[in-house]
């Protein structure tokens, strides 16, 4: 799709009064003419794929046209998902079933796919456990993810809920290393590690909050970048509403300076597991930082942009973009 017909696109589909609310708030922020970013965020959709929350969030607004060529934009993202992933693949991600199945020797944990008439396996399952992690098979960003103690439920009772819920896989509870489990022991806080044509280009660190049990970004969690060369986390981590933390402000563990234990592990497990689907070339991977090794928890066929260069995390105006360039380039 070329640059012009994702603009049209993007503009026959856009929410008009969620664009303006975001033109209302640059134009607070900078104190710039309204009609100069009506139209210049037009011009750096047309020229860069940019939607306007790219505009807003990477800040856009800020750059000169060089700079806004280093962004990767949400047209950008899309087409390198589209270059990259055959669709006919695309389901060993959709469905969480399928993922567990044809990555179970990467998961380090036991898991079950409840059906109508498995209740004796279930028994089974759940008979030496404290508490299960429960899910949807198709949902994302943590939602109708659950932890479950399984003593406040009669076995029939939970097994039926759960059909009902459509909360159908069931698995053990992850166990994190202290040094990840201090920050916010209530969730597993995942390594988010993005692989482009079997080698990592990002990652970052995604911290839950609030005693929530995911660190989902978009569920109160927040984000701190890590150095791909040194596994180190070099800059304040941040919630959807832009706060930022040097510290958990919960537990005041320390972000900034934290080394990801094992992290050589963690790089060489995501690239080994981008390549069990070679059709698929540009996926994320949602890694627990175990005691004795990482293993995964989820994947995504359709990394999330948004968590790439927000501006807290960059010491100049300039997007990741050129990196994963870069990789697609040394990859030939």
């Amino acid at each position: 799709m070329g640059k012009l017909s994702y603009v049209v696109k993007r503009i026959a589909n856009m929410n008009f009064k969620t664009y303006f609310k975001t033109i209302e708030d640059v134009h607070k922020k900078t104190n710039k003419p309204r009609i100069y970013i009506f139209f210049d965020s037009i011009c750096c959709g047309i020229a860069h794929e940019a939607g306007y929350m790219d505009y807003q969030l990477f800040e856009m607004y800020k750059m000169n046209h060089k700079e806004r060529k280093t962004v990767l934009t949400r047209g950008r993202n899309n087409a390198l998902m589209k270059k990259y992933n055959n669709p006919a693949y695309v389901k060993y991600f959709g469905d969480k079933a399928l993922f567990n199945e044809k990555f179970n020797k990467y998961l380090n944990r036991d898991w079950l796919l409840l059906k109508n008439d498995n209740f004796e396996d279930f028994q089974k399952f759940i008979k030496e456990k404290k508490e299960i992690i429960v899910k949807p098979l198709d949902e994302s960003c943590g939602k109708g993810v659950e932890k479950i103690k399984v003593r406040d439920y009669d076995a029939k009772e939970l097994f039926e809920q759960l059909l009902s819920n459509k909360q159908y896989l069931v698995e053990e509870v992850a166990t994190q290393c202290k040094t990840i489990s201090n920050l916010h022991p209530a969730s597993i806080n995942t390594v988010r590690v993005v692989t482009l044509k079997g080698r990592v280009v990002f990652a970052c660190l995604r911290i839950g909050n609030y005693n929530n049990v995911v660190d989902n970004f978009n569920n109160g969690g927040m984000v701190a970048p890590i150095d791909i060369k040194t596994g180190q986390i070099n800059y304040p981590a941040i919630d959807k509403v832009h706060n930022e933390y040097l510290e958990h402000p919960l537990t005041k563990k320390k972000i900034v300076g934290l080394k990801i234990p094992m992290w050589d592990k963690i790089v060489s497990l995501c690239e080994e597991a981008s390549n069990v689907i070679p059709e698929l070339g540009y996926l994320g991977w949602d890694v627990c930082v175990g005691e004795k090794t990482p293993f995964l928890i989820e994947g995504n066929e359709f990394p999330g942009h948004d968590l790439y260069q927000l501006p807290p995390h960059r010491d100049k105006d300039e997007g990741i973009y050129p990196e994963f360039l870069k990789a697609l380039e040394d990859r030939k």
